[in-house]
């Protein structure tokens, strides 16, 4: 049986792992939604990019739903915290994720460019809306949240929706959505036809390159201009959950745990190889160009949890209050059944969704797409 520690450690990694797998899977749904009338020069085309995501998108979600009751179980103050003071967020999150489905749905239902117009609209809106958003989150983590606990441990929020929306969370928001819209386009170089993905190599090329400006520059800045948090004193790895307990001291940098921890590195140079390898593979072959995208997505993930660890959810008005990997967790007991959970059914969701992605695999031709129009 795993310490607390040990467990601990497991779930703050379980944690990243769902957060790279909603990132991946449902991040190229997002991206080809967002490039929807870029991409598509006409109802034909829009109807091929359309084909390639929507067989698997609702699928996809599975990742999203993990990662919040993940949090809801094995980090109950990150989830409390988060979810209550987040909220208004949250809740543009959720209108853009209701708007994907009936964008889908309801742009067939009239036959009429107005109508279909609108509705891709719609589906921009939901795309860019996820991305820039998600993006803004993480940028404010590193800002510090407005939050803060009293002795009983009830949760106070300080802020607003808009006092999120500060300069480095925007630079961060715009990090994720150059990121996920070359990997949308890269999924359209790999699914669509091949008119379209001449013209999806493109887009993915010029996101890339301007997701890795980006990168580097929210690095600079975040290692120059934004003080960082840290444990004061004896850190407890195994103690009760209970954030009062700890010091925080500010003023140091972000990357200390990357000196500590050499391997860390590993994350940044996996997000530009991926960045590097989706510039040379895209226009050769269309998975190599999808899985450097997600090599992409998957080191900027890490490389922001390494930065941040051991930390979940600085705080900015009462640092003390900061929820960490060691305070913020549910009980060893909890934790370990809930290991034994995933160790059963993760398999499960890998198994099925590798199936689907096989027995769907090809392109989306606009001969398929004429041929069937042409039935109605």
């Amino acid at each position: 049986m795993f310490d607390y520690e040990t467990l601990r450690i497991i779930w703050w990694a379980l944690i990243g792992i769902l957060l790279i797998g909603f990132a991946i899977m449902d991040g190229f749904d997002f991206g080809v939604a967002a490039l929807l009338r870029v991409l598509g020069k006409d109802e034909h085309e829009r109807v091929v990019l359309l084909e390639t995501i929507e067989p698997t998108w609702e699928g996809n979600q599975v990742w999203f739903i993990l990662g919040g009751g993940a949090v809801f179980a094995a980090w109950p103050l990150l989830y409390a915290a988060s979810f209550s003071g987040l909220y208004v967020a949250m809740f543009v999150l959720l209108v853009a994720f209701i708007i994907r489905p009936v964008g889908f749905n309801f742009r067939e239902k009239v036959h009429n460019a107005t109508w279909k117009a609108v509705w891709d609209y719609a589906l921009v809106a939901s795309g860019v809306i996820v991305m820039l958003v998600c993006g803004v989150a993480f940028g404010n983590l590193f800002l510090g949240l407005p939050f803060h606990f009293d002795g009983d441990l009830r949760m106070t929020w300080d802020g607003t929706f808009f006092q999120l929306f500060r300069p480095f969370a925007l630079l961060s928001g715009l990090v994720s959505l150059s990121m996920l819209l070359a990997h949308g386009a890269a999924w359209a170089a790999m699914k669509a036809d091949h008119v379209i993905a001449e013209r999806a190599v493109r887009v993915s090329r010029i996101a890339s390159l301007v997701y890795v400006v980006l990168f580097v520059l929210a690095g600079v800045w975040l290692a120059y201009g934004i003080p960082g948090y840290a444990v004061a004193g004896p850190v407890v790895t195994d103690g009760v959950s209970n954030p009062l307990a700890k010091q925080v001291a500010m003023g140091g940098s972000w990357f200390a745990g990357y000196l500590t921890h050499p391997l860390f590195w590993a994350a940044p140079v996996i997000a530009f190889a991926g960045a590097l390898g989706l510039q040379v593979f895209i226009g050769r072959r269309g998975f190599m160009g999808f899985f450097c995208s997600s090599l992409a997505v998957a080191g900027t993930i890490l490389s922001a949890g390494f930065a941040l660890f051991p930390f979940l959810m600085p705080s900015a008005t009462s640092p003390t209050s900061s929820l960490t990997v060691w305070d913020a967790s549910s009980s060893e007991g909890t934790l370990f059944l809930m290991l034994c959970v995933t160790v059963v059914f993760m398999p499960i969701i890998l198994l099925y969704t590798g199936w689907v992605f096989r027995v769907m695999r090809g392109r989306v031709t606009l001969e398929h797409v004429r041929k069937s129009h042409s039935m109605y």
